[in-house]
């Protein structure tokens, strides 16, 4: 069992900078690809960023990339999820994830097995 606890959101204007932490304890922490997910009210929780064992990551191109980057510190057992020229579009509540298969699509929520209980994120025009 791995147990996620996300903290570090908030409210902030648009343009501001945020930084989502996921501290993990249970299993190896480095066994894990992490992933962070957010879901907006009404809509279905999308993909937001990944990093992989090796630290390798991927971004939903689309939405986030070239503002958010995702990094981990295994010594701390933490993912983190740095936010910057935030904009109202990106409100939503904030999902960290582990997962531990190999194979599997890291943008694809069923890759995953444990999740965190959320945070908020809450950017004001």
């Amino acid at each position: 069992q791995v147990q996620l606890v996300e903290s570090g959101g908030g409210l902030v204007q648009a343009g501001g900078s945020l930084r989502l932490s996921c501290a993990a304890s249970g299993r190896t922490f480095s066994a894990y690809a992490m992933g962070w997910f957010r879901q907006a009210p009404g809509k279905e929780r999308e993909f937001v960023a990944a990093i992989r064992r090796s630290g390798g990551t991927t971004y939903d191109v689309d939405s986030v990339k070239g503002r958010f980057t995702i990094s981990r510190d295994n010594a701390k057992n933490t993912v983190y999820l740095q936010m910057n020229s935030l904009k109202p579009e990106d409100t939503a509540v904030y999902y960290c994830a582990a997962g531990a298969r190999f194979g599997v699509p890291i943008a694809t929520r069923s890759s995953y097995e444990y999740w965190g209980q959320g945070t908020q994120v809450t950017v004001s025009s």
